[in-house]
Parts: structure tokens; C-alpha cells; sequence
């Protein structure tokens, strides 16, 4: 059980909706300084939860907003990297640009945030990441090429990361939790059909919803999860394809 996370600064990308900001949500409920950022914070409003600015595609827009935390509170204790985006195409029809931005924002811009949040924890001597992936890293998915090349990059840099920042003692867990289909935005504009289908390919026989993915993401962040770390969670619903 997660009892509590007070006293500790807790950052998440693409928090301002779904995944992320149940997460976020979850941290600041349970006594966390709580940090997002994403690339539209216009319509943002939540109580506990300070929001910023940030296209983690950027690596100077990353360096700026970890140095703004850093001078604030001083240590970073759990980072999520939850950013993501879909350009989806056959890939005959995917252009570069389709390629590039989503292979920046969601695998350059997991890099981004944790090299420079990773070595500050090996410095401080603890801390807990999480990074999102997803199913179609692992089962692929037609028209999704490079968003199944960014979630699949994810997993092999996060267990390299889980073995790097540990390596001189730090009690620094590194750990990916890769969702099924959950009802975010993203899976909205799907067409019912699609998600009947969805739905039958699971052993549970539903889509899920961002809170469960949530849930997961927190208690491997958390103290709980003490002796957890280089794992893959699948929070799928027993998805098969």
C-alpha cells in the first residue's frame, strides 16, 4: 500500500490529461510536491499541482525547466515520462517529419528529461523513474511504425538506465510500465468498431481507464516498490494479439 509521498518532488511529462495527470494527481493526494510539464498548459487548473511549459523535444527547454525545479526545491525524487504522441500512416505514406516528431517527443524526449534528472539522483544517492511505453513497443501495430520504434526504444533504454545509475550503489529503481488500450485522448476519435475489437483482444474483455494505469505508475514509485526495478509492467488487461 502507498501510504504516503511527503517530502518528495515528484515530476511528470504529459501530465496535463490521461495518464499523466491521474498520476499527478495521485502524487499531490498523497503529500508530494508535484511537477508537470507538457507543450499546452493553457487550460490547466489543479489545485497542489504546478504546471510548466515544456516540449521535452527540446533539450534546452528540458535543461531550463530542470534547472527552475532544481533552484526551487533542490532534489528531484520520482520522475514519469509520460509524453507522447501518435502520427500514424502506412508506411509507404509516412513522410520524415511524421517519422521524426513523434520518435523526438517520445523517445528524445524521455532521453532529454531523464539525463539530466537521472545523474542529479545518482548524486543525491536515490530516486525512482518510471517511463510509459505501450503495448504496440512490444506487439507492433499496422500504420504505427514509428510509434511502436519509439515505445519499443523506451524499454531497452530504461533497462539500460535501470543498470547505469545504480551501478555505484545509489538506490536509484528504474522501472516501465507499458499500458494497453486505455481511454485517453488518444482513443477518442477511434471508431466504436475498432474498439469492440480492441476490447475482445483483452482476457479481462475491456478497454481500460488512465486511473488503473495510474495506480501502477504510482506504486512502482513509491517506497512500496522497494525491490522492483529493471521490470517491464504490462497493465494490459491480458492483451493478446
Amino acid at each position: 500500500m502507498i501510504r504516503s509521498f511527503k517530502g518528495k518532488v515528484c515530476v511528470v511529462s504529459g501530465g496535463t490529461k490521461g495518464i499523466g495527470l491521474e498520476t499527478a494527481k495521485i502524487f499531490a493526494q498523497k503529500g508530494a510536491a508535484t511537477i508537470i510539464c507538457a507543450r499546452n498548459i493553457s487550460d490547466f487548473q489543479e489545485n497542489g499541482i504546478e504546471a510548466y511549459k515544456v516540449d521535452v523535444s527540446s533539450s534546452e527547454e528540458c535543461l531550463a525547466f530542470f534547472n527552475k525545479i532544481m533552484d526551487k526545491y533542490g532534489h528531484i525524487d520520482v520522475l514519469v515520462c509520460n509524453a507522447g504522441i501518435t502520427k500514424d500512416s502506412m508506411t509507404y505514406k509516412m513522410t520524415d517529419e511524421m517519422f521524426d516528431q513523434v520518435l523526438s517527443i517520445n523517445l528524445k524526449g524521455v532521453f532529454n528529461l531523464v539525463r539530466l534528472i537521472g545523474p542529479q539522483m545518482e548524486k543525491q544517492g536515490f530516486g525512482s523513474i518510471v517511463n510509459v511505453s505501450s503495448v504496440v513497443g512490444r506487439f507492433g501495430n499496422i500504420g504505427q511504425a514509428n510509434y511502436a520504434a519509439s515505445k519499443s526504444g523506451i524499454v531497452g533504454m530504461s533497462l539500460s538506465w535501470a543498470k547505469e545509475f545504480a551501478r555505484k550503489g545509489a538506490n536509484i529503481r528504474v522501472n516501465v510500465v507499458s499500458p494497453g488500450y486505455i481511454m485517453t485522448d488518444m482513443l477518442k476519435t477511434v471508431p466504436n468498431e475498432l474498439l469492440v475489437r480492441f476490447s475482445e483482444q483483452t482476457m479481462l474483455k475491456r478497454l481500460g481507464e488512465p486511473i488503473e494505469v495510474a495506480n501502477v505508475i504510482t506504486f512502482l514509485s513509491s517506497d512500496s516498490a522497494s525491490y522492483i526495478t529493471g521490470t517491464v509492467v504490462n497493465v494490459d488487461g491480458g492483451m493478446r494479439l
